[in-house]
């Protein structure tokens, strides 16, 4: 039956790709309008094609507005750039089960969050009607795919498992943030789902006329519009068409002899397989520019060998200055090179509590003033130094009652003695490390011996590799360790030196060519640091802490309420201007 191409792309199973259609009928014009949009090969009924991948690659926003009891409705092209912010409205649809969100909702970096109308009872745990569900990734345990999720409940965190089978009815979560429209490309938008959102910075900054009507409050429809890549029996080449030409098609998956068609995967399909389909051999037909592997490795045409898929921990790092842009790295935990510790800055004595360890003493200068509003607290002038020493509650007396208050117990450096100092936790002011340690470091031993964030400079290079790209950075700032999906490759001339890339930033499309048996022989693993981009670094700042609750901020004053910050609500509220200093430390809790 044939149906337009468009129609077809939107209630398409992702898990079923390729799929095969014959073109029925199409929409021609003199010069072919086909030559242009796909990289002239030219379309004409009866083609077959096959379909390998989708990706989306602009978008229609639909204005629904009701004037005078009448539904208006107005469709504009919105651009990828488009300078807007958006709030997330969610999705009314339930889902039926956990394979239905995995099959098309996007996950890891992304953590979406759900809610169930019922209770679920699992082995440990029973996750109760209305509980919000964060998922975190799908993997695969003993030959089953299972999806990895956590819930926080009476400020105790869970982790449980869900399978793919579980039903249920499961609603999305309202989002709190905001985010570009790339953002919501990328992360927010289900696979054969439109989006409805609410644009919340009607600014200036879009220089073309605004199509929107007057009165207008900000809900957009978002339809994708999607990029499909396409194969020909002939040659052997990809090329692309966007989902809403005006062609019929007809799915003839099931009746016609695919073997005509090479079968192409990208980086995302190769780590799905299962983990027995490793190691095989791939040549590659795209690969992206600028990635840190030897381009005698990664370059089309090239055979490579994928031995395994897995999870690989790196240390995410960044440049310190103070004019923009800065570089952003992706450290792996294999890195030789050493380095120093340059002094931290702490804006809130808060702060300072969660840098302090057991075992080192932390030493800080004072850089803004405080005037103590307690006759039981310490006041402050730039220039004190102090010596950090622990946590401790005292009483002060507010408004003629006594209130309890957590401090910091310090120690005011003087010239030839010292005092006691306490600080509330709550102190707006500022602090610069002085380091004392001299010691060379590696990154295993900061992982484990300090908290992120933690400056340093690369003091030795990684001699083991050609050109250390940390080396030329004068300071850097290590700001957390993460995890994520890595493909291990190499050269079939070399299968003994291995290659990590990193699947979710390495994008490139590889023919199957055989499938080998299991190598227990040992070989060399090159894990090269990473070079982010600026939407890269964002994404993941954004996303993989986005599930770290930080220790509630005390009240500026004992009777006065607090207000709990994230990580996420302090970056969305710096970003929007609307936050100077930062009043909580960014501390892991796993």
């Amino acid at each position: 039956m044939a149906t337009s191409l468009e129609t077809l792309v939107h209630s398409l199973d992702l898990r079923t790709l390729p799929r095969i259609l014959e073109i029925q009928s199409g929409f021609y014009v003199e010069g072919s309008a086909y030559e242009t949009l796909v990289n002239e090969c030219s379309l004409s009924t009866g083609e077959v094609i096959k379909i390998t991948g989708l990706r989306i690659k602009k978008i229609i926003a639909e204005i629904c507005e009701h004037i005078e009891g009448r539904k208006y409705s107005q469709f504009v092209e919105l651009p990828m750039n488009f300078p807007g912010l958006f709030k997330v409205v969610a999705d009314k649809t339930p889902y039926r089960n956990m394979e239905e969100i995995i099959r098309t909702t996007h996950i890891g970096l992304g953590c979406p969050c759900f809610y169930l109308q019922k209770d679920i009872k699992l082995k440990s745990l029973i996750v109760k009607q209305g509980e919000k569900i964060k998922l975190y990734s799908a993997e695969e345990i003993n030959g089953e795919t299972v999806v990895k999720c956590g819930l926080t409940r009476n400020r105790r965190s869970y982790r449980f498992t869900l399978p793919l089978s579980q039903e249920g009815e499961f609603y999305e979560c309202e989002d709190e943030y905001t985010y570009t429209l790339q953002e919501i490309v990328e992360w927010k938008i289900p696979k054969n789902r439109t989006r409805t959102v609410k644009l919340t910075d009607v600014s200036d900054k879009w220089d073309l006329i605004k199509p929107f009507p007057k009165g207008f409050n900000g809900a957009l429809i978002l339809k994708p519009v999607y990029e499909i890549q396409c194969l020909m029996n002939s040659p052997k080449d990809i090329f692309y068409i966007l989902s809403n030409l005006d062609i019929e098609v007809k799915d003839i998956t099931d009746s016609y002899d695919g073997s005509a068609f090479s079968q192409f995967l990208s980086t995302q399909d190769i780590f799905e397989l299962n983990s027995k389909a490793f190691p095989l051999e791939v040549e590659i037909i795209e690969v992206p520019e600028g990635s840190q592997i030897p381009s005698s490795i990664l370059q089309p045409g090239k055979n490579i060998v994928v031995h395994d898929k897995y999870q690989a921990s790196r240390i995410l790092a960044s440049e310190i200055k103070s004019t923009f842009p800065k570089r952003h790295f992706l450290i792996p935990t294999s890195y030789k090179g050493k380095f120093k510790r340059r002094p931290r800055e702490f804006p809130t004595a808060h702060d300072l509590e969660i840098a302090r360890n057991a075992w080192e003493s932390l030493h800080v200068v004072a850089t803004k003033a405080f005037h103590a509003p307690h006759d039981e607290l310490s006041s402050v002038s730039v220039g004190d130094r102090f010596l950090v020493h622990h946590l401790q509650t005292i009483e002060v007396r507010y408004e003629g009652m006594k209130k309890a208050l957590d401090v910091l117990a310090c120690e005011k450096l003087l010239k030839n003695s010292c005092e006691v100092a306490l600080l509330p936790l709550y102190l707006d002011g500022g602090f610069v490390e002085e380091i004392h340690d001299t010691k060379q470091y590696q990154i295993p031993t900061i992982s484990s011996s300090f908290r992120f964030p933690f400056n340093v400079k690369v003091s030795v290079r990684d001699l083991s590799i050609q050109e250390d790209i940390l080396a030329s950075v004068p300071e850097l700032q290590l700001e957390d360790a993460i995890t994520d999906s890595y493909l291990l490759i190499s050269d079939v001339a070399n299968p003994k030196e291995c290659w990590e890339i990193p699947v979710n930033r390495l994008h490139m499309s590889v023919q199957i060519i055989r499938y080998f048996s299991k190598d227990s022989e040992s070989f060399l693993l090159r894990s090269p640091v990473e070079e982010l981009t600026e939407e890269e670094y964002y994404m993941i700042r954004r996303y993989k802490n986005s599930f770290l609750q930080p220790p509630p901020v005390p009240p500026k004053h004992p009777s006065v309420e607090q207000r709990e910050l994230t990580p996420m609500t302090i970056a969305e509220e710096r970003r929007m201007g609307q936050l100077q200093a930062p009043k909580v430390g960014l501390q892991r809790l796993f």
